[in-house]
């Protein structure tokens, strides 16, 4: 079977320009969701200009225009989120979208109305967001969700005192899921039985992103040819204000794997210097592997 090829990159020009408004999104006070994914798929796609940019925040306020004035119930703005992005537009996934870089590209997904949950998930939050809608995501393990209602912790609730919180699964058009569904869907990918609260809990801006790039990494690991792929979403992460410090191992073995040895040696021995505060042995072994790269030169 034939898989499209992916989107190429952006020049080395528009890609710095690009990696320094993410660096500035992710530390302002409030980061924009929307803006940092289409940052993103910038970054994944160069044929996405400042005007394509422009045009995908576009159709996320067209959609968003396009919802009935404030539903009511949390119940409510989800069926009809539902009835606009699943039904009427055909927002949704299927397995072989987890095949495509694309999936993981909001701008792309924007135009081919269909993604991985995650995407699917940000587009119905931010359609929602901007309709007013009491929305928030749920990073199940394995499977992104999104919750409508007061978050939860948070003050409020009705008049008996429950807050009435609905979660949908987008990558299923927007299906409200019971509790039941939500247990299936964690067990389905992942095989773990049971819900626990803290898989509830809202998923911050940047919890988002750092789930759409490590999807951007687990798509390139498994395609040798796409390393310069891996490459640029782990350099996204690391301008991620929290980032794990293994990223750093990660991009020099990548560097490595690329021929790239003089590099990827100076990056591995950065690392082992930072191990070593708390592992010397696990140092030592990124210092020989280091060598390694280094002697790859002669």
């Amino acid at each position: 079977m034939r898989h499209p090829r992916p989107p190429q990159p952006p020049s080395p020009e528009r890609s710095a320009e690009l990696r320094r408004r993410f660096a500035e999104e992710v530390r302002s006070e409030r980061p924009d969701l929307s803006a940092l994914c289409l940052l993103v798929g910038a970054e994944g796609d160069g044929s996405l200009d400042e005007a394509g940019l422009g045009a995908a925040q576009v159709e996320l306020d067209r959609l968003a225009g396009e919802l009935p004035f404030r539903p009511g119930t949390p119940r409510a703005w989800a069926e009809a989120l539902r009835d606009l992005l699943g039904e009427r537009y055909g927002f949704h996934g299927v397995g072989a979208d987890y095949r495509r870089l694309e999936s993981s590209l909001l701008h792309a997904v924007l135009r081919r109305r269909r993604g991985l949950p995650i995407l699917l998930s940000v587009v119905w939050m931010e359609v929602a967001r901007r309709a007013g809608a009491p929305v928030y995501g749920v990073a199940l393990p394995g499977h992104f969700v999104v919750g409508f209602g007061a978050e939860p912790g948070l003050a409020g609730g009705s008049a008996g005192g429950v807050e009435e919180r609905v979660l949908v699964d987008p990558f299923d058009g927007g299906r409200l899921l019971s509790g039941d569904d939500a247990e299936a869907l964690v067990a389905g990918a992942t095989g773990a039985a049971g819900l626990t609260p803290s898989m509830l809990e809202p998923a911050a801006p940047l919890d988002v992103v750092t789930r759409v790039l490590n999807n951007v990494r687990a798509w390139a690991a498994g395609r040798p040819e796409q390393s310069a792929v891996g490459l640029w979403a782990i350099e996204l992460a690391l301008l991620l204000p929290s980032h794990a410090a293994r990223l750093r191992y990660e991009r020099a073995r990548l560097l490595v794997e690329r021929g790239e040895f003089l590099a990827g040696a100076g990056e591995l021995e950065a690392y082992a210097e930072v191990v070593g505060a708390v592992d010397e042995a696990g140092a030592e072994r990124v210092r020989g592997e280091a060598r390694s790269a280094r002697a790859m030169l002669n």
